[in-house]
């Protein structure tokens, strides 16, 4: 058992892309947790495919390390606002923050959001400036914005006083001043030991774990993760497991596990302030109680912010089902979906009134895209509709979610931004000039019309524009928001995709489809030029007679097409559309697969729009 005034428990909070995890490759590095002759990657924490292949990080970890014989408990946060919920998990586990700011683009909405989160607990500071090499780099503005974030969020005296670090992550040096340029990561150490208070002592004797994280492992099964807030862990030892509800069960300890750099260590017992991952309580929830079985006394549990995005995920039941995933029932995506909302505390799952179909309420659609993305990976087939606000009637009047968006641009892409953000409702409430040719906006925008607009910001602005969105409580509603200007090409029967017939459709629009792509009816094989839908046949083939004109045949030639991935598909679909999602394909699809079906469903609308009306 490490004695409490021993340990630190830190999480580094911070912004998306501002350098956290690269932050913690080198804290490991310097503290020696890697040997001489090891391979080394980049950004090791992000174990995940997922996180590798997007740059980011999705779940929150935890690892260790022992700088002059104290042992420091760091938790590496995601930095996308769609991940709060693994951010205020992670903070539940520690006495202190790592508040990392970008030298260049300062404090952002999630800056704000981790920092309110990390000032309600009364959690203590440490402030690190990273990327002072960048050009851009303003670290004396960007401190002052940083003392005005905390003075805006209602810090008292005891919070405003930090220590303040400039460091240069990528290159594993850090130095309290700017003038003398630092060497390694030992003041970042140092700050931590001096400035982060140990565990506090526990007020009551009994054992008392809150479970923050869910683990899984091979050999031993599930592992919950929390810390110690009172009492002594053994192995073999019973233990209460209290529930939501005030519901008791009995459980036992099978192995206790420590944290040292990235592997699970076992060990004998844990006191005080100590991070542990326990086996041989498989049915345990996070938010869950472990307490003495004699005088058991539940923590308060763990709660996050509302989520705001809703998709309804259903079985596939296109032409094609079946064909390329291995788990493609009701049951298999029920049991699925209910097993990640049990191991993610921001999201709900909840039944609809049709038995194939399940309602998944999240943060955002990159929370949910991710969902979708590693059940794919998994094997499993399903459609995804496109993402829904979560609306709320307050006082008999409805009400939707509004987002903060900030918006770092060139000067010359602020007029089209503010254009393009009219029709979704957007309503500017600032605008500061950043220098170097850069302006900061900031919106008000209904949730729902953000949807899809992250691939047009990104054209509009040349790829130069850096946007962020930060929850803004709900307003009523704001009426109808445009989804889109083009109608679909629409495939109208079952087949495989023919070059000659390609050529001809690829005039009325942008193809998503190649040749010798197997399609269905109902399929969406591209985008029209205009607003109306287009059936076509894109298995035409030319007619082998020995009749010739008089000219020579036309030449076919092919335009690459639009390559459509998860996320964009989801941002293009209309109401009336779907996401075939298989281990293979990305496929968008009418929900309605019928041409005639979908001609008496516009028909019936537009006569009911008439009756209103009238």
């Amino acid at each position: 058992m490490i004695a409490r005034e021993n340990i630190r428990n830190v999480a580094i909070v911070a912004h998306v892309d501002h350098g956290k995890t690269t932050l913690v490759d080198h804290m490991l590095r310097q503290a020696g947790i890697f040997r001489t002759n090891e391979a080394l990657t980049e950004r090791v924490m992000d174990s995940n495919d997922l996180e590798r292949e997007k740059g980011i990080t999705i779940l929150a970890k935890n690892t260790a390390v022992t700088y002059k014989g104290k042992q420091i408990n760091i938790i590496d946060t995601p930095g996308h606002a769609d991940f709060g919920g693994e951010v205020e998990r992670g903070l539940r586990l520690v006495d202190g923050v790592i508040l990392l700011v970008d030298a260049a683009e300062g404090p952002l909405p999630q800056t704000r959001f981790v920092l309110s989160k990390a000032l309600a607990m009364g959690l203590k500071t440490v402030l690190v400036i990273n990327k002072i090499d960048r050009q851009d780099a303003r670290p004396k503005e960007i401190l002052d914005h940083v003392y005005s974030l905390y003075i805006d969020l209602g810090a008292d005296d005891t919070q405003l006083e930090f220590p303040v670090l400039y460091t240069i992550a990528r290159q594993g040096q850090s130095s309290p001043s700017l003038e003398q340029p630092g060497k390694n990561l030992e003041p970042l150490f140092d700050a931590i030991l001096s400035h982060i208070s140990p565990p506090p002592a526990p007020t009551q004797e009994p054992l008392q774990l809150l479970v923050a994280n869910l683990d899984y492992d091979d050999y031993v099964g599930r592992l919950a993760v929390g810390r110690v807030q009172a009492g002594r862990l053994t192995p073999n030892m019973p233990v209460a497991v209290m529930r939501d509800g005030g519901k008791i069960e009995q459980g036992k300890i099978v192995k206790l596990y420590g944290f040292q750099g990235l592997k699970r260590t076992e060990i004998a017992d844990a006191g005080p302030g100590e991070i542990v991952s326990i086996a041989g309580i498989e049915a345990i929830s996070i938010g869950d109680t472990i307490a003495d079985v004699e005088k058991p006394v539940a923590l308060p549990r763990i709660t996050v912010d509302e989520p705001t995005m809703m998709m309804i995920f259903k079985v596939n039941d296109g032409p094609l089902a079946g064909k390329e995933g291995k788990y493609v029932t009701s049951r298999n995506l029920r049991e699925r979906l209910y097993r990640e909302a049990y191991r993610n505390v921001s999201i709900r799952v909840e039944d609809t009134e049709t038995p194939d179909a399940f309602r998944v309420v999240g943060r955002g659609e990159l929370q949910l895209a991710v969902i979708i993305e590693t059940m794919r990976r998994e094997g499993y087939e399903l459609t995804a509709s496109n993402p829904e606000p979560v609306t709320k009637t307050i006082d008999g009047v409805l009400n939707e979610p509004m987002e903060l968006m900030f918006c770092d641009v060139p000067e010359t892409s602020v007029g089209v931004v503010t254009e393009r953000l009219g029709p979704r409702k957007g309503r500017m409430s600032d605008m500061t000039q950043l220098g170097g040719g850069r302006t900061r906006l900031v919106f008000r925008i209904p949730a729902r019309g953000l949807i899809g607009f992250r691939s047009e910001f990104l054209t509009i602005t040349r790829g130069e524009g850096i946007m962020s969105t930060q929850f803004d409580g709900y307003e009523p509603w704001f009426g109808y928001i445009p989804k889109r200007a083009n109608g679909a090409i629409v495939s109208d029967r079952l087949g495989e995709t023919v070059p000659y017939a390609l050529f001809s459709i690829q005039e009325r629009g942008q193809l998503f489809v190649g040749a010798g792509v197997t399609i269905y009816e109902g399929m969406i094989i591209g985008e029209n030029a205009h607003p109306s839908e287009l059936n076509v046949n894109a298995c035409r083939e030319k007619k082998l007679t020995n009749i010739r004109a008089a000219g020579r045949d036309e030449n076919v030639i092919l335009t690459p097409p639009r390559e459509m991935g998860l996320e964009k598909a989801l941002e293009w679909i209309a109401d009336d559309e779907l996401v075939e999602v298989t281990p293979k394909s990305v496929r968008m699809r009418k929900k309605a697969l019928s041409s005639n079906e979908r001609y008496r469903a516009d028909r019936d609308r537009k006569r009911e729009e008439r009756g209103e009306a009238t």
